[in-house]
């Protein structure tokens, strides 16, 4: 998913009241000359583009692709929607309700909770705040003990009660290692909380921060899981709307950034006495603004760290699903290439033609040894196991998906907050891997790289 869960609510209104004591972005009389120049059409570029045309900010978004949205894009394949890898979108995103128009997106939810394939049978795991009745068989079946069915229910009601301050200033260890210390067996772990995590950050190893575990806990403890009618993509559809169509361009891949220039890969240089925004995927901002990424540099990155946070999609028609609910499937076996899947016009229907149904299968890596005939084939035979032969006999492969980039590295330390957009004069930085990396964090870094462009540059009354 790359996934794409939200922090939660407080922490964001916190970062809102803070900007609500700083200046009032309204426009000053003056204006430095030249369009800003914004580098990168995804979640976080769009944002910043939405605050500067607010503003009535001259700029000009400059995508390196043929469309936009980043990793948050959808394709129409033979009347089905295929989200770019795994996606759920939670109802609680603040930013996202500050940006975006949420009934337009016409948003459909999932069942609050997951079925675990395990010892070739299916088991669930429910909210037992939202579903406590559903919550009530699953204290005694196989997945975990009856005390971790519990303390999943002290574990979300701790969360969603924690201050962020307390979440941000705990001591961080891996999740794997928040997990243990917590009290969890290896048994929950290993059956539903290493493949349901696994599954929104990629990481197998749960590496990934615990203070990001725990903003996620709380976050899915406050919304609801969902999925845009129109596709992931919708969201950024929505932004691209309301923006100028002179200011944006596409198939624009920048090769260098100097002072007030970009130039792109064709040669063409553009300049900007009025700033530039980065708002590319951390590979690309690496690339393109090094001294931003040293170990001096607050970005609470690490230069010497690999990304590996990868992820391969596979799509399938189908003609039936057998199973009607909602809700998320994952692997607990310990078995298999599989992580997680899903029938997605259960969800939404609008994801596929009429009497059609759409299933998608997440992997955790890139599994490059592999051919995408040989992968589909593999995934099939697995979920055949799962649903039998008269099921998946019927399935026909739609399209893969590999995405070597699906987040950014959130192994400790972090410091999700609290960076600064501006790494140097008329330079601006943004991005989930400025921030956390969920479509919230995304879209709050561009808003706050196009406050820190305009307080620069005059455009705002102190």
């Amino acid at each position: 998913m790359h996934s794409l869960f939200q922090p939660p609510l407080s922490l964001l209104q916190k970062t809102h009241a803070l900007s609500s004591t700083s200046p009032i972005l309204t426009p000053a009389t003056s204006r430095a000359p030249g369009p800003a120049i914004i580098v990168g059409g995804g979640l976080a570029g769009l944002a910043a583009a939405t605050h500067l045309s607010s503003l009535s900010v001259p700029f000009l978004l400059l995508e390196a692709s043929d469309s936009f949205g980043g990793r948050a894009r959808t394709d129409s394949h033979d009347g089905f929607l295929l989200d770019h890898g795994f996606h759920i979108f939670l109802s609680s995103f603040p930013e996202c309700r500050r940006l975006l128009n949420f009934p337009q997106l016409d948003l459909q939810q999932f069942y609050p909770g997951a079925l675990v394939y395990e010892s070739e049978q299916f088991h669930r795991i429910a909210d037992p705040f939202r579903r406590p009745l559903d919550s009530l068989p699953s204290l005694f079946n196989p997945i975990g003990s009856l005390p971790d069915k519990l303390l999943i229910g002290i574990t979300r009601l701790r969360a969603a009660t924690l201050s962020d301050e307390a979440i941000l200033s705990s001591d961080e260890l891996t999740i794997y290692d928040y997990l243990k210390s917590t009290g969890f067996s290896d048994s929950i772990i290993e059956k539903f909380l290493r493949p349901f995590f696994a599954g929104i950050f990629f990481d197998m190893k749960l590496s990934t921060s615990s203070r990001l575990f725990q903003l996620v806990f709380k976050c899915l403890a406050l919304g609801n899981n969902a999925l845009p009618a129109g596709g992931i993509g919708s969201m950024a559809q929505q932004l691209v709307a309301r923006l100028p169509a002179s200011s944006l361009r596409t198939n624009s891949r920048v090769a260098s950034i100097g002072r007030g220039t970009v130039t792109l890969a064709s040669g063409e240089a553009i300049t900007t006495d009025f700033g530039i925004i980065v708002a590319v995927e951390q590979p690309e901002a690496k690339k393109l603004l090094p001294q931003a990424f040293g170990s001096n540099i607050e970005s609470g990155v690490d230069s010497l760290k690999t990304p590996t946070r990868s992820t391969v999609c596979l799509y399938f028609s189908a003609d039936q699903a057998p199973i009607a609910e909602p809700i998320l499937i994952l692997n607990g076996s310990g078995k298999g290439i599989v992580n997680n899947m899903f029938f997605v016009t259960n969800v939404a229907p609008s994801y596929a033609p009429k009497g059609k149904v759409l299933v998608s299968v997440s992997l955790i890596g890139l599994y490059q040894d592999r051919s995408d005939e040989d992968l589909t084939a593999e995934v099939v035979q697995e979920l055949t196991g799962w649903f039998g032969s008269d099921v998946t006999g019927s399935w026909r492969h739609l399209r893969t998906y590999r995405i070597g980039f699906a987040q950014p590295d959130q192994t400790p330390p972090t410091n999700p907050i609290g960076r600064n957009s501006r790494i140097d004069e008329g330079l601006y930085v943004c991005g989930d891997h400025w921030s956390w990396a969920t479509f919230d964090g995304a879209l709050l870094s561009g808003r706050k790289a196009a406050e820190a462009l305009v307080r620069d540059r005059g455009l705002v009354k102190r």
